[in-house]
């Protein structure tokens, strides 16, 4: 590795994550693993890029040896975020088929007919480019779901890790704290996602995994304020509305997610109940979020709280999931609170839990959520914010 290499860790933390994914192929006994996930490639090596938009694969060896096959587009992006010397090019072309370079590396290394586990569950590869390689591969080779290998180990956050999401916390306080004074009658959605994602740029942040979700309206069961997820086109708020935000912190690819609806003029009776409710639903998830736990414990305390509440029409089926880094479509890692959830919360994960309500029968809509650390002690919010109801 050289000193220009635009890496964000030492080589000793990814000689550590190598040893990890290591100890878990020998425990498959796999003979290689092939990383699809744009996360996964840059939790192992710091390969950064959105190429992932296209084929691209990762081989890992048991001996620890890392090759990447990718486009020419990447080969010099590759060269300056990660430690990778070995990196292959496929050709672009009409009749491009990127499998056999995948096939010729791996024959290279007398692996193509050896037991491949393979990361399926990502938006990496495609199920066109999945069938390239499992028509390329699969005569010869063992190809296995190796989905959560590298995903499972990434849960656990090393000491910088935690300090990029701490960093990723205080951008993402900043970031609606320099929104809020547009917050309000007049106010323009579209200088309110601009306050927000530049406040993160000058602190030093990153785009986030995905969309900004803001949506407003008036109470109704057609306001925007009810959705959770980003739509195209921007209003501006009137002297009576509620304006529902979902952002995030991203430093280094690394996430700490809020979420706040804001009442314009006057809250509601529902606003109010509904604010209280999620209040004490966060506070009950919060102190079931402890290290030695099934993540159903949490999802438990949700659906309790709110339903004790007379809100469990209103709730969703999931509070939350675990945060990292992670890209484009979704800044979401794969393990979620939801009834049922059976991983156990360890320390030094990192979880979002967000309490939405939706009262598509009052036409209300109410949130808040925001990340912590579990800790031994339990969760630790990386968010200074109240959680006041915010109004203006």
């Amino acid at each position: 590795m050289t000193e220009t290499r635009h890496i964000h860790f030492s080589r000793e933390e990814f000689a550590e994550r190598l040893a990890k994914t290591r100890v878990e192929m020998a425990t498959r006994d796999l003979d290689a693993l092939l990383v699809f996930s744009q996360e996964g490639m840059y939790w192992l090596t710091g390969y950064d890029t959105f190429g992932f938009c296209f084929f691209q694969c990762l081989i890992v060896r048991p001996e620890g040896e890392m090759t990447l096959v990718t486009r020419s587009a990447d080969l010099r992006q590759a060269r300056f975020t990660s430690i990778l010397d070995d990196i292959r090019i496929w050709k672009d072309a009409a009749d491009a088929d990127p499998s056999i370079d995948l096939k010729a590396a791996l024959d290279d290394f007398g692996l193509s007919g050896g037991k491949l586990g393979v990361e399926f569950d990502t938006q990496g590869l495609t199920a066109r480019n999945w069938r390239l390689v499992e028509a390329r591969l699969g005569q010869t080779a063992e190809l296995v779901d190796a989905s959560y290998l590298v995903a499972d180990l990434r849960l656990i956050k090393s000491p910088q890790e935690i300090e990029y999401a701490r960093k990723a916390g205080e951008l993402g306080d900043a970031s609606f704290l320099a929104a809020r004074p547009l917050i309000k009658a007049g106010g323009d959605e579209g200088e309110i996602l601009a306050a927000m994602q530049g406040e993160i740029f000058r602190r030093g942040g990153d785009y986030p995994g995905n969309e900004f979700i803001i949506g407003s309206g008036p109470v109704g069961p057609d306001s925007g304020a009810l959705l959770c997820r980003f739509y195209a086109g921007r209003r501006t708020l009137s002297s009576s509305d509620q304006i529902t935000l979902e952002w995030a912190g991203a430093y280094r690819h690394y996430h700490a997610a809020l979420m706040r609806t804001v009442v314009i003029g006057e809250p509601r009776p529902e606003h109010v109940k509904m604010h209280e409710a999620a209040q004490a639903a966060l506070l009950a998830c919060e102190a079931a979020l402890k290290p030695g736990r099934p993540m159903a414990d949490v999802f438990d305390a949700h659906a309790r709280t709110l339903d004790d509440a007379g809100l469990g029409h209103a709730r969703l089926k999931a509070c939350g999931y675990s945060l990292g880094a992670k890209y484009t479509p979704c800044w979401m890692d794969h393990v979620m609170f939801y009834e049922g959830a059976k991983t156990i919360m360890k320390k030094n994960m990192v979880f979002f839990l967000h309490m939405i309500l939706m009262d598509s029968d009052s036409g209300a809509a109410m949130t808040l959520g925001r990340t912590s650390l579990v800790t031994e002690a339990g969760a630790e919010p990386l968010s200074q914010l109240p959680l006041d109801l915010e109004r203006s």
